[in-house]
């Protein structure tokens, strides 16, 4: 299992390339020679294959003879060859001990690991090799071995199953959806999909809800600008507890409810978009469609809300919409305000004057642009705040004709 010899002993080193003369071979193969018991082992091992069938047979015969405490030894240290730790795998008279460290040894071959899950009869081993995800990642034969093996404990197979579905499963399921949505055509909602975390706060995303989203994105990679995205404060505003997801999904379903009542098959998705993480929310406001824009916009992190304002699908009537919204962050109502295309749409900077969670400054700001008649209505709503309404009232009256 090792393609030169470990062991820096040169009698070793000769036996292992193949230039030591047969009498030297012979000596090593009835353990004659003083080495450490680790180069010992590694010349044996190599000695067992020997083309002379006698040097062969007295090597396995020496093998044999080893004492299981020198064998536990040589397994439990890092730097024993990689082809003895192979050969202490596939050795079904070694004590569980011995089995154990070869097993948490990292220089054990991976595929020795596999072989040592298929043919081990002892439950504990299985479920102590199911701690090293690393190499389970790494060496996911080892996983089949252990989900064949009839030995293996209930805790084992949670747990290698848990490793085949959380790094296999999903990565080779994400890619395969990809490929089907760029041959439909889609390529935004593709991209979407091999980049997202796709984990909930709570509980697992399927596959299925990962499909359902991927339909509402319609823009790629190469249409987005995130450079109003604040990346120092990032991670900061990304943080977010379980019970925060479920409030948040929560206030949207009520919203559309209080807006329209809300189809069955709405407020599933809006579930499955809100549960999503906020990095995905954040990607699918930029990326997203109508319905998914409708839906991120009332998030109640505002980051969320704000990739929504900078989706470059986004359009007039939807932003006209959004201005009059009362579930909306006010950082959404500031940005449409200092929009320049936005703000020369009357029905835009209307709403926006009249809806009381625009900031005030905001409000004030526009009010020179609404229309007289208008002014006057602001002026006597009492949802906007006394000072929106004091300005109002004053504009309007300047505008009055003075009667001499």
């Amino acid at each position: 299992m090792a393609d030169g010899p470990t062991s820096t002993n040169p009698v070793v080193k000769s036996i292992i390339s193949g230039n030591a003369p047969p009498a030297a071979r012979s000596a090593a193969a009835r353990g004659l020679l003083p080495l450490p018991q680790a180069d010992l082992l590694e010349a044996l091992v190599h000695l067992r294959s020997d083309s002379d069938a006698e040097i062969a047979r007295a090597a396995q015969a020496t093998l044999d003879a080893q004492q299981p405490d020198d064998l536990l030894n040589v397994a439990r240290a890092s730097e024993t060859a990689p082809s003895v730790l192979g050969y202490l795998a596939s050795l079904g008279s070694a004590a569980p001990e011995t089995h154990e460290a070869v097993a948490n040894n990292n220089s054990t071959p991976d595929q020795a690991i596999a072989l040592l899950a298929q043919l081990t009869s002892d439950p504990a081993l299985l479920e102590f090799m199911t701690l090293n995800q690393q190499r389970l990642i790494r060496a996911p034969e080892i996983i089949d071995a252990i989900l064949l093996n009839p030995a293996r404990t209930a805790e084992a197979e949670r747990r290698v199953k848990e490793t085949r579905r959380e790094f296999f499963e999903k990565e080779r399921g994400a890619r395969q959806i990809a490929q089907e949505l760029r041959a439909r055509g889609n390529s935004a909602a593709a991209e979407f999909f091999e980049s997202a975390e796709l984990r909930p706060v709570s509980g697992e995303m399927s596959v299925d809800d990962a499909w359902v989203i991927a339909q509402h994105i319609e823009v790629s990679d190469e249409d987005i600008d995130d450079s109003w995205l604040a990346r120092e404060f990032i991670e900061e505003l990304l943080v977010e507890t379980p019970e925060q997801t479920a409030a948040n999904a929560q206030a949207v379903i009520n919203a559309e409810r209080l807006e329209g009542e809300a189809s069955p098959e709405r407020i599933s998705l809006i579930r499955r978009i809100m549960f999503m993480t906020v990095k995905d929310r954040v990607k699918l406001g930029v990326k997203g469609d109508r319905e998914a824009r409708g839906i991120l916009i009332r998030d109640a992190n505002k980051i969320v809300a704000t990739a929504v304002i900078h989706n470059p699908r986004l359009t007039d009537h939807e932003v006209e919409n959004i201005a009059a919204m009362r579930t909306v962050a006010e950082e959404v109502l500031r940005l449409i305000g200092m929009n320049r295309q936005w703000a020369r749409s009357y029905p835009i900077i209307h709403n926006l004057a009249r809806n009381p969670r625009t900031p005030m400054a905001t409000a004030i700001h526009i009010l020179p642009r609404i229309r007289t008649k208008d002014l006057k209505s602001i002026a006597l709503n009492r949802n906007v705040s006394e000072a929106v309404r004091r300005q109002a009232y004053r504009l309007s009256e300047m505008r009055e004709p003075k009667v001499k």
